[in-house]
């Protein structure tokens, strides 16, 4: 489904990805962690065609997105769904309104249909109820929960979360962490998900990533993650990497 090759980026000089590789098969879900500011979140952004790689390929079901223009670049996107780390809701809209959002903007769908489709999801999220509250009226893991839904109703192939947990209390961030595990089986989209909630998070995916100096460092199952010797993975996941280590 999502084949990363030799993918480089920089910005003002300074290369945030040095080659990155990296593969995720249909149905897949697949966290992506790292340090901060180590270019996770610019990762997801050429995959999903927010920014252009200086050089590589990213290929969706083997066509470089980064090379498609105009209507095939739009009927690619389409395939994509996005959960931003601060849930990006309108302010001014309701619950309801939010979710409903892109099927007024997207489709042709009738306005009973809508309705419909909104409330579905509102259940599937936890959140049946909340449609006439604002963002400002709801909880933290609320608005999670909303970004989600307004994601889930385009029944996108593929979703890419950054940092979906960010600035919740750690019970909460567990919570919504399975609601989207949940989801993924129910809806079986493909994943990808940066995230710093270790070790919560491998219990969660079929597989991990991690991108370490500007490229993936090591990936495969959570067990394989865990109880590797790989003294990068053993002290970040261990909450010690802070920083470029020796490795001899």
């Amino acid at each position: 489904m999502i084949e990363v090759i030799n993918l480089r980026k920089s910005f003002n000089g300074q290369e945030i990805l040095h080659g990155v590789n990296l593969k995720v098969n249909d149905g897949q879900s697949l966290a992506l962690i790292g340090g901060s500011g180590r270019g996770k979140s610019v990762l997801l952004k050429h995959i999903i065609g927010l920014l252009k790689p200086d050089s590589g390929k990213i290929l969706i079901d083997n066509e470089d997105i980064s090379k498609l223009r105009g209507r095939k670049l739009k009927r690619l996107k389409e395939r994509f769904g996005m959960v931003f780390q601060g849930g990006a809701l309108f302010d001014s809209l309701t619950v309801f309104e939010n979710i409903a959002f892109p099927l007024r903007e997207k489709t042709r769908m009738r306005a009973s249909q809508i309705r419909k489709t909104v409330s579905e999801e509102l259940a599937e999220v936890g959140l049946s109820g909340a449609e006439n509250k604002y963002p400002a009226e709801i909880s933290g893991g609320m608005k999670k929960r909303v970004a989600l839904a307004r994601c889930l109703v385009m029944s996108p192939e593929i979703i890419l979360f950054d940092e979906p947990t960010t600035g919740l209390d750690p019970l909460i961030g567990k919570a919504i962490h399975t609601m989207i595990r949940s989801c993924q089986k129910s809806y079986k989209f493909t994943s990808i998900m940066v995230t710093h909630e270790i070790p919560d998070i491998f219990s969660m995916v079929d597989r991990v990533a991690m991108l370490y100096n500007g490229v993936i460092h090591a990936e495969g199952t959570p067990e394989e993650i865990q109880t590797s010797k790989d003294p990068v993975i053993h002290q970040f996941i261990h909450g010690e990497l802070e920083g470029p280590i020796s490795i001899n």
